[in-house]
């Protein structure tokens, strides 16, 4: 049962074959949705799967670890990677094709052009990860083109960079709908990430202070409390309490990610933390 599920998901290696097989697809009348990843799939993958399902004749996952994104000092060789679960996981959901392209396919010489985010992603994860988010553009960019999908579905779980991406798809008039699906969390209410592998049995219990901080604040804000500066001092003391190191923790306006001095329905508390070794991130609509 388990080979036939993973041959149920075709598997495209190169960007030329995976452009051919989009283009004829397109011909056909046929509408396509991407869930691009960087593989290591969980749930929250999956469910990204099933809305774009729910938009498109055939799904597309990209799974490729991208070196653009990750700075120096990162974790690019040890993030976790294991493609051959990735494969039955996404034959078992219904992908119809993974895309599973080489760093020559999607470099194939030293990129010398690149999608800047602007002021824009310079701050919050971009303050702390210098050029992650010029990584992420150049590369979602560059599926967009090898794919040709009709529309792509991204994690909300990564605010910031699905801001990112819309505002580039707006700005560069890119013939694609971007799609963001809710966060997928643990039953504990750690939202899901592969980097949670990384996570020895206290540094999961520690973890948990993001969830807590970001369930304080949405709490906070549902019984009046509308000042962010109050709203921020509240999360910060459970992520002091839990073990976190803050890296940063914001009230924004979700159409401009800019803080805001007193927070509305429409306000995103966004937060950043280590754990040990690993960093994470989660957010909340305070409306919600």
């Amino acid at each position: 049962m388990a080979t036939e599920s993973v041959e149920a998901s075709r598997l495209i290696r190169g960007a030329g074959e995976m452009h051919r097989w989009s283009d004829r697809r397109r011909l056909a009348g046929e509408r396509i949705g991407l869930v691009p990843t960087m593989g290591y799939l969980h749930e929250g993958h999956l469910s990204l799967v099933d809305r774009a399902r729910g938009a498109a004749d055939l799904v597309v996952m990209s799974i490729f670890v991208n070196p653009a994104q990750f700075g120096p000092d990162e974790d690019l060789e040890r993030y976790p990677r294991d493609l051959e679960s990735d494969l039955r996981l996404a034959s078992d959901r219904g992908v119809d094709v993974v895309f599973a392209p080489s760093v020559a396919d999607m470099y194939p010489r030293e990129q010398t052009i690149w999608v800047e985010p602007g002021p824009l992603g310079e701050r919050l994860c971009g303050a702390s990860r210098p050029g992650h988010f010029r990584g992420v553009l150049t590369v979602v960019l560059k599926l967009f083109e090898i794919v040709r999908p009709d529309v792509a579905v991204f994690g909300r779980k990564d605010y910031q960079q699905a801001f990112l991406i819309r505002r580039m798809v707006e700005e560069l008039a890119v013939p694609v709908e971007v799609d963001v699906a809710p966060i997928v969390r643990e039953s504990d209410g750690l939202a899901m990430s592969s980097r949670n592998a990384y996570l020895d049995p206290l540094a999961r219990d520690q973890a948990l202070s993001l969830t807590r901080a970001v369930a304080a604040i949405r709490d906070a804000y549902a019984a009046g409390e509308t000042s962010s500066a109050s709203l921020i001092s509240r999360g910060r003391e459970l992520l002091d309490a839990g073990g976190a190191r803050v890296d940063y923790l914001e009230i924004v306006g979700a159409e401009d990610l800019e803080p805001v001095e007193w927070a509305s329905a429409d306000s995103v508390c966004l937060v950043a933390a280590w754990v040990g070794a690993t960093r994470l991130i989660d957010n909340a609509r305070l409306g919600e």
